[in-house]
């Protein structure tokens, strides 16, 4: 990505998951421990728009929360949101953001879609565990709460992003 107009598109796309991964934190559908929300729509999103720069503003953005700007769910900020229950999400973010990324780097339709999937399943998978060792319950209980009721959401989220981001490809 080089020249000013590249430059500036990426620092617009950047500017503009940040802010859409913010909202859609707080964008929610109540459930213990962990709720649904629409910020993994907008990670995979930005993976499928912005390829391998994607990382960027998800990185950016786990970095602001951290540092106290109100932009994880409830309006929570700090780093001890990343040690409560929703931790081992947000950090599955960054690999998951990667997965999706590199896969639309290629045209193949196929591998889109399964890597949208992929990282939707990672993000789950790896939040799963980080609630199991956080809760002390075992990773079997954890799946219950954190990973079954997530799966079909998930799927609906992976496909709608890979709907939107065709419709931005044109």
């Amino acid at each position: 990505m080089y020249g000013n107009e590249r430059r500036t598109l990426l620092i617009t796309q950047t500017a503009a998951f940040i802010a859409l991964m913010a909202v859609g934190a707080n964008i929610v559908i109540p459930m213990v421990p962990v709720p649904i929300t629409l910020q993994t729509l907008f990670l995979l999103l930005a993976g499928a728009v912005m390829k391998r720069y994607a990382i960027i503003p998800v990185v950016l953005y786990i970095i602001l929360g951290i540092a106290g700007l109100p932009v994880f769910h409830q309006f929570a900020s700090g780093p001890g949101v990343l040690m409560g229950p929703t931790g081992g999400y947000m950090v599955a973010f960054i690999p998951a953001v990667l997965i999706a990324g590199l896969a639309y780097e290629k045209k193949n339709r196929n591998i889109r879609i399964l890597s949208l999937v992929s990282a939707s399943m990672l993000i789950l998978f790896c939040g799963t565990l980080w609630i199991s060792v956080s809760s002390g319950i075992t990773v079997l209980q954890a799946a219950i709460v954190g990973f079954l009721p997530f799966i079909f959401g998930d799927l609906i989220k992976s496909g709608a992003a890979f709907l939107i981001a065709e419709r931005v490809d044109e």
